[in-house]
């Protein structure tokens, strides 16, 4: 298999990193392509499979693993999985393109060390919990009990950003985008 280089964002649920990944792809000169993750979770609003996620059902998921077709994986949430399959890979890199992982932080850190020297892993931080919470209730897009799992997880998160080779913290938008953007550059040029 042919291999190039790797970009991870990582984060906590509602920090950012998804807004950072599309402003990434849009720029030309880093040569990104978006890696679509593999999920058993169903599709929330208007996301479409094969573009925002590969939607699987759990007994798929699963078959996928035994087949040995993930490059990573993880049980995110009891009976939630999410995943990168070979096949994404695989497809970006035939395009002669570097990959973009819009990724939980174990997924991240497991494609670092897949690829380490291959990968830039970039965790995007938010200046408090207090903000994350804000932000995800005024994402309206779950319950107060999927807020309060998002919150707990999140603090398991925060706790390995030090594994990341770097971490952006998200107060100001712009700034993180661009600090982002220097850090990918530097990357990919070296």
């Amino acid at each position: 298999m042919k291999t190039g280089k790797c970009i991870v964002l990582s984060a906590p649920s509602g920090s950012g990193k998804t807004t950072i990944a599309k402003y990434l792809l849009a720029q030309e000169n880093l040569n990104l392509a978006f890696s679509v993750s593999a999920t058993s979770r169903p599709p929330r609003g208007q996301e479409v499979d094969g573009k925002d996620y590969y939607f699987l059902s759990e007994a798929a998921f699963k078959a996928k693993i035994t087949e040995g077709a993930f490059t990573e994986y993880e049980e995110v949430y009891p009976g939630m999985f999410y995943g990168t399959l070979k096949s994404e890979l695989d497809r970006i890199w035939a395009l002669d393109k570097n990959v973009l992982f819009d990724i939980d932080v174990i997924g991240g850190l497991n494609i670092k060390n897949q690829f380490p020297k291959n990968t830039l892993s970039i965790f995007i931080k938010l200046p408090s919990t207090e903000a994350l919470a804000e932000r995800l209730r005024q994402r309206d897009t779950d319950s107060s009990d999927k807020i309060a799992m998002r919150l707990e997880k999140a603090n398991f998160e925060m706790v390995r950003a030090n594994a990341f080779d770097v971490v952006v913290v998200n107060d100001n938008l712009e700034t993180a985008i661009s600090e982002t953007v220097e850090h990918i550059s530097n990357f990919l040029t070296r």
